[in-house]
C-alpha cells in the first residue's frame, strides 16, 4: 500500500510535467495575445484583428503541411515549397487573365504544375540520389524564373472579383479558407497516427534501412512524399492569389522562413520532440499573433523577418533539447 502512495506521489509531478511540455507553448500564445491587448487595446484587440490573424493564414498553413510531409519521411529541407506556390500563385491569373482560360482549368493547371515539381523532385532525390538541399535549391531559383519570365518581371492581377469566393466566403466570420486549413490538419493527423501509411512513414523517418526489412515501400513512401508537397504547395498559391486577385513572384521567397519556424514551434506543442500536423497549426498562428501584434505596436515591418528567425532558432533548440532528453 505504501509503495503505491509513493507511486501516486511521484507521478503527479510527472503528469504534471509532462502536461506543461505538451500545451506550454499554448499558454504562452494566450499570454502573447494578452500582452498585445493590454498594450494596444484599440487596435489588437478588435474583431478585425482576429480575422487578420485566423483569416490570412491558410496559404502559410499549406505551405507547413508540404513540408511536413517531407520531414516526417526524413527529408528534412525542401526549399522549393515557397517557390512552388509563387509558381501556382502566378500561373494561375496569367493563364485566367492574360489567355482567358476558364479559372477552373487555370486552377487545376496551377495545382498540375505542383505535382509535376512534386514528381521532378521526387525522381531526382530518391531514384537518382542527388541531394536534398542541391535538387530543392536549384529548383527554388528555377521556378522563381519561369515565374518572373512568365509575367515579364511584373505583378499579374486582374482576376475576376467573384474568384475570391474561392478563399474569402464568409463561414461564421471567418473566410472559408480557414476551414480549408483546419480539414487538411486533420485530414494529415489522421494519417500519420491512425493508418498503415503513416505508420510506415515513421518506420522511413527512423531508419530506412530497417523499414526496408519490415516490408515497406520506402523509396515509393518518399517520392509520395515530395508529390503530395508540390500539390499542397500549389494549392497554397491558388488559395493565396484568388484570395488576393494578384501576386508577384518575388514575393514567394518571403513564405519560407514563416513556413519552418511554423513547423518546428510545432515540435514543442502536442508531441514534445515530434512533429506533428497540431502542434503546426499552433505554430503558424502563434507566429501570426506574434507578428501582427509587434506591427499594431508601430515597429516596422522588419519586425516580421527578427521574429520569424527569432523563434526559429529557438524552436530548434528547444526541440534539440527536448529530444535529447528523451533518447537520455
Amino acid at each position: 500500500m505504501a509503495t503505491e502512495t509513493q507511486q501516486l506521489r511521484l507521478g503527479a509531478p510527472a503528469a504534471a510535467l509532462r502536461f506543461t511540455e505538451r500545451w506550454s507553448m499554448v499558454g504562452l500564445w494566450i499570454l502573447l495575445a494578452l500582452v498585445f491587448a493590454l498594450l494596444e487595446p484599440s487596435k489588437f484587440a478588435t474583431s478585425g484583428t482576429f480575422k487578420t490573424i485566423f483569416g490570412s493564414q491558410a496559404p502559410l498553413l499549406f505551405l507547413a503541411m508540404a513540408v511536413l510531409c517531407t520531414i516526417m519521411v526524413g527529408e528534412f529541407v525542401d526549399l522549393s515549397v515557397a517557390s512552388v506556390l509563387g509558381l501556382a500563385a502566378t500561373l494561375l491569373p496569367v493563364l485566367a487573365v492574360q489567355h482567358h482560360v476558364p479559372i477552373a482549368v487555370a486552377c487545376l493547371a496551377a495545382l498540375a504544375a505542383g505535382v509535376l515539381v512534386g514528381v521532378v523532385n521526387g525522381a531526382l532525390i530518391v531514384y537518382l540520389g542527388v541531394n536534398t538541399i542541391v535538387v530543392t535549391l536549384g529548383m527554388s531559383t528555377l521556378l522563381l524564373g519561369l515565374a518572373l519570365w512568365s509575367t515579364d518581371l511584373n505583378s499579374v492581377s486582374g482576376l475576376d472579383p467573384h474568384v475570391s469566393s474561392i478563399a474569402l466566403t464568409d463561414v461564421f466570420g471567418l473566410p472559408i479558407s480557414f476551414y480549408y486549413g483546419i480539414a487538411l490538419v486533420l485530414v494529415v493527423a489522421y494519417v500519420t497516427a491512425l493508418t498503415p501509411l503513416g505508420r510506415h512513414m515513421r518506420f522511413v523517418h527512423a531508419n530506412r534501412e530497417v523499414g526496408r526489412l519490415a516490408g515497406v515501400q520506402v523509396n515509393r513512401i518518399r517520392f509520395g512524399a515530395f508529390v503530395l508537397a508540390g500539390l499542397l504547395s500549389a494549392g497554397g498559391g491558388v488559395l493565396l492569389v484568388t484570395g488576393v486577385g494578384g501576386f508577384d513572384p518575388n514575393s514567394s521567397g518571403t513564405y519560407l522562413l514563416p513556413t519552418y519556424a511554423a513547423v518546428f514551434i510545432g515540435t514543442a506543442v502536442v508531441r514534445p520532440g515530434s512533429f506533428n500536423p497540431i502542434g503546426t497549426w499552433i505554430g503558424t498562428y502563434f507566429l501570426a499573433t506574434g507578428v501582427i501584434g509587434l506591427q499594431e505596436l508601430g515597429l516596422a515591418a522588419w519586425i516580421s523577418n527578427v521574429f520569424y528567425g527569432g523563434v526559429l532558432i529557438v524552436a530548434v533548440a528547444v526541440s534539440t533539447i527536448i529530444g535529447r532528453r528523451r533518447r537520455g
